[in-house]
């Protein structure tokens, strides 16, 4: 980190969206001061750096606020992308776009068709989530295949700006399959995504950051009831 920089980020430990920020961070090699949120008494200091939403994550920059996920992690690969840092976002236009592009559909897709499938208050509506969870899948089986040229990651042979967006679900990818008994990245229809699963969930830099599986099962049950 350049001399003189400050780092804040301010989160919640159970969010996929602040799991994306402490992935970008901890993928560039930064170091920064966590602040916990209590989401039920949310502090001054959120409300006054994201007065528009309220919401974490929010990455203070000496003293500059910087909110929204994907706007946090494409700010922390333009601010750090150099000295020696990896970059997340590729350098050529058209691959950067790509990226952005399926960056913005795992959101519009995969997400809402998860929280439908976990958190559905019918059968019928639960039933709908799973379906198109299994499309956006196989869906970004073919991206991830397309992304990588055969290589480990959708940045090819280091961790891109896709896999940190995408990166942010593991841990709740994984409670979902053991609470409902599936496999969201299946080895048998998904076998490209089933392997990045596993492999991104083993580097460092991510197990690092990444949140206790069981207690993100304790923290669905909290909510479900």
């Amino acid at each position: 980190m350049a001399g003189g920089d400050e780092l804040k980020l301010l989160g919640f430990w159970g969010s996929p969206f602040v799991l994306r920020a402490r992935l970008a961070l901890s993928f560039k090699g930064l170091s920064y001061e966590y602040v916990e949120e209590d989401l039920k008494n949310k502090s001054e200091l959120l409300l006054q750096s994201n007065p528009v939403h309220k919401k974490v994550p929010v990455l203070i920059h000496n003293g500059k606020p910087v909110c929204e996920t994907q706007v946090i992690v494409q700010y922390l690969d333009e601010v750090y992308g150099a000295n020696g840092r990896p970059s997340l976002l590729p350098v050529d236009p058209y691959d950067r776009a790509m990226a952005r592009f399926w960056a913005a559909y795992i959101d519009d897709k995969l997400l809402s068709s998860l929280m439908m499938m976990s958190m559905g208050k019918t059968e019928e509506e639960k039933a709908e989530g799973r379906k198109q969870s299994s499309g956006a899948v196989e869906t970004l089986e073919g991206a991830l295949k397309e992304c990588s040229k055969g290589k480990p990651f959708f940045g090819g042979d280091s961790v891109g700006y896709v896999d940190v967006v995408l990166g942010g679900f593991v841990a709740w990818v994984r409670i979902i399959d053991r609470m409902t008994g599936l496999k969201i990245f299946d080895s048998s229809k998904t076998p490209i995504l089933a392997a990045w699963l596993e492999r991104f969930g083993s580097l460092d830099a991510a197990k690092a950051v990444m949140p206790d599986v069981q207690r993100l099962v304790e923290l669905s049950k909290m909510r479900q009831v």
